[in-house]
C-alpha cells in the first residue's frame, strides 16, 4: 500500500497505541475525582499539557484539550467574537479556509458581523498585508490557516499577528495550525498569537483529540456551558487515553521536526521531478509551500476518475479536502484556477514515513492513467 492522504488522517503509531492501552488500564478515574485514582488521571493530563507546551513554545497552562482541531477552531472563533460583540463589527480571514473556519464565520455573519475575505493569489499565497489592511478599529477577530490544507501554502502567522496587534491590539488572531504543527518551528509565546488549534490525527495519534493554545491573561466567552474542565472552556470528562496518546505522538515527532523537514523537503523535489517528466501535468502548490503536501493537475481526466484507477494500484491520494467529500476545491477556485483544472486536481501529502517508492508508484500510476484514461475520454 502507497498511502498519500497524511493530510487528511495519519496512521497511528504503534507506540502510540500502547501508550493508549496502557492508560486505558492505569488512568480509569475521573481527572475531578479528588481521591487516588483521579488524581493519577489528573497527572497523567498535567504531564500531556507539559509535552504540548515544549512543542508549543509556551506555557502548560496555556493548553486546553478539545475532541479535534475543528472543535478547537469553532471554540476560539465563536469565544472571540461574542466576547467582543459589544463593540465589534467585523472579522477577517483568507478566502481558503477549512470548513471548521469558513462555516462559523458564515453563521457569524448571521450574528450580525461583517466578514471580510481576502483570497489568494494565482500561486497560492495570501498576503500578510492585505490581510492587515482588512483590519481597522472594529474588528473583532482576524482568523488565518497557517497551512492551507490542499495546497500547503504557508502563511507567517506570526508577523500576521504582529502586525494586527500594532493596528488594532484589542483584534484577536486565531491560527488554524491544524496542518502546521509538529511540521514547522513554532514558539507562541511573545508572537501575537492568541489561539492556535492543532489536531491528533494528522500526527500519527487516534481522531477524536486536539488542543487549543490560548494566550496566558487572553480571554474569551465560552460557547459551551457545562462542567468546569478545561478551565470552563471545554466542559465534559477528559478523555485521558487519547491525551496521552496525543502526547506520545508529540514526544516521537516534536525532537526530530527539523530532520523530517528536511526529508520532506528531499521527497517533494524528487516528486516534482518526476512530475515534470509527465506531459501536461501542473503544480498548483507555491515554491515554499510545506513539503508535506503537493497539489498538482493532471489534465483531462477527472480527479475522482484519476483516484480510483490509482486506488486499483493501492495509490491512495485525495482530490482535495477530505472534509469537503469530494466536492470542488474552493481553495482551488479562490486561486483563480479554471473549472476543468480544479475538476483535474489531486493533492498528496505525506508524512515521515513516505518514500520514493510510495512517490514512483504514484508517478508511475498517473503516467498509465493519463495514457489510458485520456484516450478513453477523447472517443
Amino acid at each position: 500500500m502507497h498511502y498519500l492522504d497524511n493530510a487528511a488522517t495519519t496512521v497511528v503509531n504503534e507506540q502510540v497505541i500502547s501508550a493508549i492501552e496502557d492508560a486505558m488500564r492505569r488512568y480509569f478515574g475521573n481527572p475531578s475525582a479528588l481521591y487516588g485514582p483521579g488524581a493519577q488521571s489528573e497527572r497523567a493530563i498535567k504531564n500531556a499539557r507539559t509535552v504540548m507546551a515544549r512543542a508549543l513554545g509556551c506555557t502548560a497552562g496555556e493548553v486546553i484539550f478539545t475532541a479535534c482541531g475543528s472543535e478547537s477552531n469553532n471554540i476560539a472563533l465563536w469565544g472571540a467574537a461574542l466576547s467582543r460583540r459589544s463593540w465589534a463589527e467585523n472579522v477577517v480571514s483568507t478566502g481558503y479556509e477549512h470548513p471548521s473556519v469558513e462555516k462559523p464565520l458564515q453563521r457569524l455573519r448571521e450574528f450580525g458581523y461583517e466578514t471580510r475575505f481576502v483570497n489568494p493569489s494565482r500561486d497560492g499565497r495570501v498576503s500578510v498585508e492585505e490581510l492587515v489592511r482588512q483590519v481597522d478599529g472594529k474588528t473583532a477577530l482576524v482568523t488565518a490557516m497557517q497551512v492551507n490544507n490542499e495546497t500547503g501554502a504557508v502563511l507567517d502567522v506570526v508577523k500576521l499577528a504582529r502586525a494586527v496587534k500594532a493596528k488594532n491590539p484589542r483584534t484577536a488572531v486565531h491560527v488554524d495550525g491544524v496542518q502546521g504543527f509538529c511540521k514547522l518551528p513554532l514558539h507562541l509565546e511573545g508572537s501575537g498569537v492568541d489561539s492556535y488549534a492543532a489536531s491528533g490525527h494528522k500526527l500519527h495519534a487516534p481522531k477524536g483529540v486536539g488542543l487549543l493554545y490560548l494566550r496566558k491573561g487572553y480571554r474569551i466567552e465560552p460557547p459551551y456551558l457545562g462542567g468546569g474542565q478545561e478551565g470552563g472552556l471545554r466542559p465534559g470528562t477528559e478523555n485521558v487515553p487519547y491525551i496521552v496518546g496525543f502526547a506520545k505522538a508529540v514526544e516521537l515527532i516534536y525532537p526530530h521536526l527539523q530532520r523530517r523537514l528536511i526529508r520532506a523537503k528531499e521527497m517533494n523535489a524528487y516528486l516534482r521531478d518526476r512530475l515534470a517528466a509527465l506531459p501536461g501535468v501542473r503544480i498548483n502548490s507555491p515554491s515554499d509551500a510545506l513539503p508535506f503536501t503537493l497539489n498538482l493537475t493532471a489534465p483531462g481526466v477527472r480527479s475522482e476518475t484519476m483516484l480510483h484507477f490509482l486506488e486499483q494500484r493501492e495509490v491512495y491520494v485525495s482530490s482535495g479536502s477530505a472534509c469537503s467529500k469530494g466536492a470542488p476545491s474552493k481553495t482551488l477556485a479562490a486561486m483563480g484556477l479554471p473549472e476543468d483544472e480544479i475538476d483535474s486536481s489531486l493533492r498528496v501529502s505525506m508524512s515521515g514515513e513516505t518514500t520514493r517508492e510510495d512517490l514512483d508508484a504514484l508517478t508511475e500510476g498517473l503516467a498509465e492513467g493519463l495514457a489510458g484514461l485520456q484516450k478513453k475520454g477523447r472517443r
